[in-house]
Parts: structure tokens; sequence; C-alpha cells
């Protein structure tokens, strides 16, 4: 015997598309400016999330004509400079200062403030 089909849900609402604004090109074109640039690295460094950082430093060689003419400028290959910049890439010290220093970028450190005890 076949199993009474209730007929007390409603039905579906339709959903409505919300246009969507790409946030890349605005972005891109913002860190054309050596001061966005920086400030934009220094947030992810801040956040503390290294696929963040990877992404902010793949935007920012975006910004300034592409991964691989940062690579060039950077003297380290393109390959190893798409890898480093992955979202799992854990560049060494010496390579994020060479891809910062061909960004016009450079690593520094500060005091966060008065210590205690």
């Amino acid at each position: 015997m076949p199993k009474p089909v209730s007929r007390t849900t409603k039905p579906a609402r339709k959903k409505i598309a919300v246009a969507a604004v790409a946030y890349e090109p605005l972005l891109l074109a913002r860190l054309k400016d050596p001061a966005e640039a920086a400030a934009y690295v220094e947030a992810a460094i801040e956040d503390g999330d290294q696929p963040a950082l990877m992404m902010a430093l793949r935007h920012v060689a975006q910004a300034q004509g592409g991964i691989s003419k940062l690579a060039r400028k950077s003297k380290l290959t393109r390959e190893a400079t798409y890898r480093m910049l992955s979202a799992t890439g854990n560049p060494e010290l010496r390579s994020l200062t060479a891809i910062l220093d061909a960004a016009g970028l450079r690593l520094s450190v500060k005091p966060v403030g008065p210590r205690m005890g």
C-alpha cells in the first residue's frame, strides 16, 4: 500500500538574484598605489592568516603587472613565485623579502605597545 503524501507544505519561494559587483578590478586599481598596497599587506600580516597573506601578495603582484613580472623583478623563477604565492605557499624569508622588494614594499617590525610586567 503506497504511503499517503501530505499536501500541507507551502510552495517554494522564488529566490531573487542580486547583482554582484566584481571587487577585484577596483581592488587591483587601488593596489597600484604603494601606500594602499602596503596597508593591504600589513593588514593581512596582522590578521595572522598565511593563506590571506599569500592572496594579498598575489593581488599586489597582479596590480603591478602580474606574477610573471614580479618574478622577473625579484629574480625568482615564475614557477617558484606562483607556488610561493599560492594559498599553501610558505616562502622563505629571503624569497618573501625579494617579492616585497620587487613590489616596492619592505618588511618592518614595530612595537605593539608598552610591555606589562
